[in-house]
């Protein structure tokens, strides 16, 4: 599970598709070291450690991964968002991030608000439809709020913290984007169109109580 509180900007230095799809990943060093085995959300997708050391780490990404995420058009030199999976007794920032990318979205448009700007996200209809106005989305793995909503996009508000500290602050109109919806959101909206509603017990056995 992650925040979507980026911890580092990282760096694609190898891509290979040999006997399967792996990615080397080149980064500034933790205090802690990462650990053979762990979670780290690169730009919003949860990739398991294969290989390390103090400034680099190998991840296996499986088809499907592949197929459902941006990770496919991954070339050297691209920045990419990282997050280490949140662990016992860290604070809880931003909303929850699983790291499934639910869709790929694409930036409609750019749209300067002063010191901010606003991001245009064209998505489909269902991840659309899955949103929530003031609610929480994961782009490219940060978390941020839906500022507003349309039958196939919504958007969000950038400030320059979020745009200095992330690869947001480099993105064009018509890059991809990783795209996970609110968790809690995603529950509601299940129970809404389920027989048995959305209830304490359902909440509880989610976790969320």
């Amino acid at each position: 599970m992650f925040t979507g509180l980026i911890q580092r900007i990282g760096k694609v230095r190898r891509v290979s598709r040999g006997s399967g799809f792996v990615l080397e990943i080149g980064f500034e060093p933790w205090t802690t070291p990462l650990v053979t085995g762990e979670s780290i959300a690169v730009d919003g997708v949860c990739l398991t450690v294969a290989d390390f050391d103090s400034t680099r780490f190998t991840a296996n990404v499986l088809r499907e991964t592949e197929a459902s995420s941006t990770l496919s058009g991954f070339v050297p030199g691209r920045k990419v968002n990282l997050e280490r999976a949140l662990r016992a007794g860290d604070a809880m920032g931003g909303h929850i991030v699983q790291g499934h990318v639910d869709a790929v979205g694409s930036v409609a448009a750019i749209i300067p608000r002063g010191r901010d700007f606003r991001l245009k996200i064209r998505t489909g209809r269902v991840f659309a439809a899955g949103c929530v106005n003031k609610g929480s989305v994961a782009v490219d793995g940060v978390s941020l709020t839906v500022s507003s909503l349309g039958e196939d996009f919504f958007t969000v508000d950038i400030i320059p913290t979020t745009a200095g500290e992330t690869i947001l602050g480099s993105l064009k109109v018509g890059d991809k984007v990783n795209l996970e919806s609110d968790i809690i959101g995603r529950y509601a909206d299940a129970a809404a169109h389920s027989s048995s509603g959305l209830t304490e017990e359902a909440l509880s056995a989610a976790g969320f109580l």
